[in-house]
């Protein structure tokens, strides 16, 4: 509570010691009906973290297949493999982090938790974005040393072609969602 001040009958002090109003607050919620809530659920789709994952394998998948006439034509078929080391330089620890936040067993242990359990949620996130930035770091500094003669633009060609699948998905996301 604020020094100097008294709380009337609709203010109360929150735990963290912020004057909250709870005359203004109860009047304008009204919580949903389990219909009201599936019905909007329903409007509003989730998209799946593999999905995603699917999306960047596919394009690792066309960017690699693409490279190889030009690594033909010119005689370069590190190319090949250094546009598809880039791209799974961000699939491998894309995969691992939606492995972690879907089918580990913190995910399984925290599926479980009621839906105030946001800092354990918040938590695993940081930890596996974590995970996934240590591992796409460890990759990128192995690749000189796994691939032979690595062409540098052909990696970093692979590496940026498959992290643009966020946007990709986000945009085809979003035309979902506002379809009629």
């Amino acid at each position: 509570m604020l020094r100097g001040t008294q709380a009337s009958a609709e203010e109360r002090e929150s735990p963290n010691g912020l004057q909250v109003d709870t005359a203004t607050e109860d009047e304008s919620f009204t919580p949903l009906t389990a219909e009201q809530a599936q019905a909007l659920r329903a409007r509003q789709p989730q998209m799946s973290v593999w999905a995603l994952v699917r999306w960047q394998l596919v394009m690792l998948l066309l960017a690699t297949t693409s490279t190889v006439p030009f690594a033909l034509v010119w005689g370069e078929l590190v190319w090949v493999v250094s546009v598809f080391y880039g791209g799974l330089c961000a699939l491998l620890p894309s995969a691992v982090m939606a492995y972690g936040l879907t089918g580990s067993r913190w995910a399984r242990r925290h599926a479980a938790q009621p839906a105030g359990a946001v800092r354990g949620v918040l938590g695993g996130v940081f930890f596996w974005e974590g995970v996934k930035i240590l591992l796409a770091i460890a990759l990128l500094a192995l690749a000189p040393a796994l691939i032979p003669g690595l062409s540098w633009v052909g990696l970093l060609v692979g590496l940026v072609l498959v992290l643009k699948v966020y946007w990709l998905a986000f945009w085809k996301w979003q035309a979902v969602k506002t379809a009629p």
